[in-house]
């Protein structure tokens, strides 16, 4: 068996709003679509809370159990749970083997958490994470500088998955977005 790798998650803080966008594609190994449908951005913490992956599908489960548990555990205090899950992640001789990175947001916080033991908070409120990270995350830092006004954090998310899908193998233009508003 290959690897299962790729995706694309993008999350976005704007204008009181956030949202959380995912694709569907899994790829084994460089040459093979998997699945097109898979959803990779879930609400948790009775819906408070969004949670997107990017690597390995069973990792990625591991850690979605995890970083829940966590939120249950600190009453959905999202830091508090990101360290938690990092500091478990990292310590732990067969969590480190996991392959995977996790975006989590609630209303007032974006992190992202990674195997090594790091939650990264941006300073502009957008994370993207996956093969088409890097393009979901330009397109959607220039619709927010340039487009900000007009569009809100769904409409952005979305928009910033669908440039990524346009050019990144590994990311589909079947799109889930997640939304918390005000």
């Amino acid at each position: 068996m290959g690897q299962f790798h790729a995706t694309t998650i993008f999350a976005i803080h704007h204008k009181g709003n956030c949202a959380m966008a995912g694709d569907g594609q899994v790829t084994l190994g460089n040459s093979v679509v998997m699945k097109h449908t898979a959803r990779k951005v879930r609400r948790l913490y009775q819906g408070k809370v969004l949670a997107g992956f990017a690597g390995s599908v069973a990792d990625a489960f591991t850690l979605f159990e995890m970083f829940e548990a966590k939120l249950n555990e600190y009453n959905g205090n999202l830091q508090r749970a990101a360290v938690e899950v990092a500091k478990q992640w990292r310590g732990d001789k067969m969590l480190r083997q996991l392959e995977a990175l996790l975006l989590v947001m609630d209303k007032n916080t974006l992190l992202l958490i990674s195997g090594t033991g790091e939650v990264i908070e941006p300073d502009d409120g957008i994370l993207a994470i996956g093969s088409g990270g890097n393009y979901a995350l330009a397109a959607g830092r220039a619709l927010k500088r340039h487009s900000g006004e007009h569009l809100t954090a769904k409409e952005i998310a979305e928009a910033a998955l669908t440039v990524a899908a346009d050019i990144c193998v590994y990311t589909n233009h079947n799109i889930i977005v997640e939304a918390l508003e005000e």
